[in-house]
């Protein structure tokens, strides 16, 4: 069975050497496997929450896209994209607002500390508080469970976001789900073995100490970023201590255990500072140096990147539109449409099991194909007017269907395009189960 994983990256800053040992490099490595399908966005909504920098926020889109690009991310094989291109998500943030409780959200930790250190300073306990960083857990549970994501790789900060998803999740399917698991509840992955690197001082890599090495900055600065690692005063020749040493911690991220076993013997050995320096420049420059060619290639095609996030983001679409219209569906936010025709379609084919249903949406007319039991079997794309639609039901119903297995989903095609999807399922059996109920339904009737 096909595992999908959902990472978020949230567009607030540059990627530094720690971003990339802790998070960008495993994740791309987990994305090969066949086993594996992989979902990586851009949370830009949720740098609104942090950030009211429209040009920091702009800048660090561009970067990041570049980054992951440039390290070997596939955007053919994962779905790469923007968080603000599925408008889906924050009509799923709302329906999903409407059944969480508001005592869930005011034990969620980022808001928490927001109060107790206004509280500490004496101010009023929700003093700039905004309901973005109250509701973030919301808009996270959004992107986890519009994809039925089965599991979501974080730090140990984020623990409680996905267990809060599971609230969330197993809430909405008790109210609406009607005996049928409409959300898959996510499990939270710890990477254990994940290195968090040092930064030059000494204390965790992080922008907020100001001790980052710049991840695709020039071979110079990537240099001089080295030289300012802090060491201890031991002189050349003197034996240096490696596990209590930043600079090998470091070093051990980024090298083979021959490589690193060697640099140990060096080190134990007397190797100078300065000299230790320049193997660990070296080793990084190595491993960093074709991906910085192709990042700043990237940084200066952003039409290129725009192309890539669009195609990501119709990719992710296909399985976030019909999704959300069952959604719809489940929570009551029906067409008038189908009720008339239901009623109309009881009178005059009553011994027909399967019905369409056509709506309009901003985007043009569609049509739903639901079972007896009023379970969605398709959603169309939208055409341009409601004939066009039309047609295209007269001929699924009179044509020998052209059915495409996409993943955990599968289309429909009329001369070579896709007409409609199916909703997204946990296998590959339940998917195939679904094909032939469609072509059941769709038999002529006797």
């Amino acid at each position: 069975m096909t595992t999908r994983i959902l990472t978020g990256i949230t567009t607030t800053g540059t990627p530094h050497l720690g971003n990339y040992a802790g998070a960008i490099r495993p994740a791309i490595v987990a994305s090969r496997d066949p086993q594996a399908d992989s979902f990586y966005f851009l949370a830009d909504y949720h740098a609104l929450i942090k950030c009211d920098d429209p040009a920091r926020i702009q800048r660090s889109r561009l970067e990041i896209a570049a980054t992951w690009l440039a390290c070997g991310l596939d955007a053919d094989k994962a779905t790469f994209y923007r968080q603000s291109d599925i408008p889906e998500i924050p009509e799923l943030t709302w329906l999903l607002t409407c059944v969480s409780a508001k005592g869930l959200l005011n034990r969620a930790h980022a808001y928490k500390a927001s109060v107790d250190k206004n509280v500490e300073a004496g101010e009023d306990p929700d003093a700039g508080v905004t309901m973005g960083l109250y509701s973030y857990p919301v808009l996270m549970a959004a992107d986890i469970l519009m994809f039925n994501a089965h599991k979501v790789p974080v730090g140990r900060d984020q623990i409680q976001h996905v267990e809060m998803a599971r609230d969330i999740g197993q809430r909405f399917n008790h109210l609406f789900g009607n005996g049928k698991e409409l959300f898959t509840l996510p499990e939270v992955v710890i990477e254990e073995d994940v290195a968090t690197l040092p930064g030059l001082d000494g204390r965790k890599m992080s922008k907020s100490y100001d001790n980052t090495i710049p991840l695709f900055g020039s071979a110079k600065q990537l240099k001089d970023a080295v030289a300012r690692i802090v060491t201890d005063s031991r002189a050349p020749g003197e034996p240096k201590d490696p596990d209590n040493s930043h600079l090998f911690t470091l070093y051990q991220a980024f090298s083979t255990h021959e490589q690193e076993a060697a640099f140990r013997a060096e080190l134990l050995g007397g190797l100078a500072w300065g000299e230790a320096k320049q193997r660990l420049f070296e080793l990084l420059d190595n491993e960093l140096g074709e991906a910085r060619e192709r990042y700043h290639a990237l940084i200066t095609r952003p039409a290129d990147l725009e192309d890539i996030l669009l195609a990501g983001a119709a990719k992710a679409r296909r399985i976030a539109t019909p999704f959300l219209g069952e959604l719809r569906e489940a929570v009551g936010l029906r067409s008038f449409r189908e009720q008339v025709q239901v009623a109309s379609e009881g009178k005059k084919k009553a011994a027909k099991a399967a019905r369409f249903v056509s709506f309009r949406e901003d985007d043009g007319f569609r049509f739903r194909l639901l079972d007896a039991a009023g379970e969605q079997l398709l959603l169309s794309i939208a055409f341009a007017d409601g004939k066009a639609a039309g047609q295209v039901t007269k001929r699924l119903q009179s044509e020998e269907l052209d059915l495409h297995a996409e993943l955990n989903a599968f289309s429909v095609r009329l001369d070579g395009e896709a007409v409609a999807y199916s909703p997204e399922f946990s296998t590959d059996t339940e998917r195939d189960a679904a094909m032939q109920r469609l072509r059941e339904a769709l038999a002529p009737q006797e």
